[in-house]
């Protein structure tokens, strides 16, 4: 950031600083009354007072989470979020302050955003990966640890056993806080004559257009050899053997036993002289000798399992 972008931050937050201690703190009795005021008859009046009085705590709870490297700015809206969602829902005759209450939400918009802004890859999904997230530098920090990505198998050890999570969880969050994103659009070289981006240099490896015709082709090739094949077997071998090697999940022997008057045995039996009948013709099909020569061999037995 440059010096005066600096400098023009500097200044907007002070005046915001300034702004917010114009306003006064609430007494407790003050405060119930307006509170009710706004929960009984939406008084706007009353709502801006509650606002206004708990704008420091906004700014205060902000302030913590500047270490993630996102404006202030953004994060004191955040709060301002936060705060107009916990008075939605509070409720001053159960004793307690709105204070007490608002501190919870106004963190968890905070820290949302700040897990939503943070990386393009999702992370915090589960309320530990979240604690975790939110927990291990300053954990890192208590413990000795440096800022490093790497960090000593005993004090891992420790905060996997603090924070409830595993050993695995805490190496790759540390990963992900040491090793932030970097956009794809950078380019390659930092003295500016190279005109690449780190993109470019990312493989494909999708098809291209005649790839995909050829693979297309192959396909088609191999469902006609299949239906071909089929008609050298009688009917009992073709319904067995589509029941027990075409159909996901397989029929049982049990089944097709109870089903056909045999035993699990001979159905065994006819599926196995079913699927060496179709093996032997395809072997010695044009379109397999196409590729290797001869009808018995690895390779061709490799190709009869690429059919299926």
């Amino acid at each position: 950031m440059s010096d005066s972008g600096f400098e023009s931050r500097s200044r907007a937050s002070s005046s915001y600083l300034r702004q917010i201690k114009k306003h006064d703190l609430l007494a407790s009795d003050e405060e119930y009354i307006l509170a009710k005021k706004w929960r009984e008859s939406m008084d706007k009046q009353a709502l801006h007072r509650l606002v206004s009085s708990h704008l420091r705590l906004v700014n205060k709870i902000a302030e913590g989470y500047k270490g993630y490297g996102l404006p202030i700015s953004e994060l004191i809206s955040e709060g301002h979020v936060g705060i107009m969602q916990a008075l939605k829902k509070f409720d001053p005759d159960k004793g307690f302050r709105l204070s007490t209450y608002a501190i919870w939400w106004i963190k968890a918009h905070i820290q949302q955003y700040i897990l939503n802004s943070w990386s393009l890859v999702k992370i915090g999904t589960t309320p530990q990966q979240r604690k975790l997230f939110f927990n291990l530098r300053k954990l890192k920090l208590k413990l000795g640890a440096s800022e490093s990505n790497n960090i000593d198998e005993h004090i891992k050890q420790h905060i996997a056993e603090q924070l409830k999570v595993t050993a695995e969880e805490v190496e790759e969050m540390n990963q992900r806080l040491s090793l932030p994103d970097h956009s794809l659009n950078v380019p390659t070289s930092s003295d500016g004559e190279s005109e690449g981006e780190w993109q470019d240099l990312i493989v494909d490896d999708a098809r291209d257009q005649e790839g995909e015709v050829i693979y297309q082709d192959e396909i088609r090739k191999r469902q006609q050899l299949l239906e071909e094949s089929f008609t050298i077997l009688n009917e009992r071998e073709l319904a067995i053997f589509k029941k027990r090697r075409l159909f996901e999940p397989p029929e049982t022997l049990d089944v097709l036993s109870q089903e056909l008057g045999i035993s699990k045995e001979r159905v065994r039996q006819v599926e196995n002289r079913a699927f060496e009948k179709l093996r032997d013709y395809m072997l010695c099909h044009p379109f397999v000798l196409g590729v290797a020569s001869g009808c018995k061999g690895s390779s061709q037995k490799y190709m009869f399992v690429l059919i299926f």
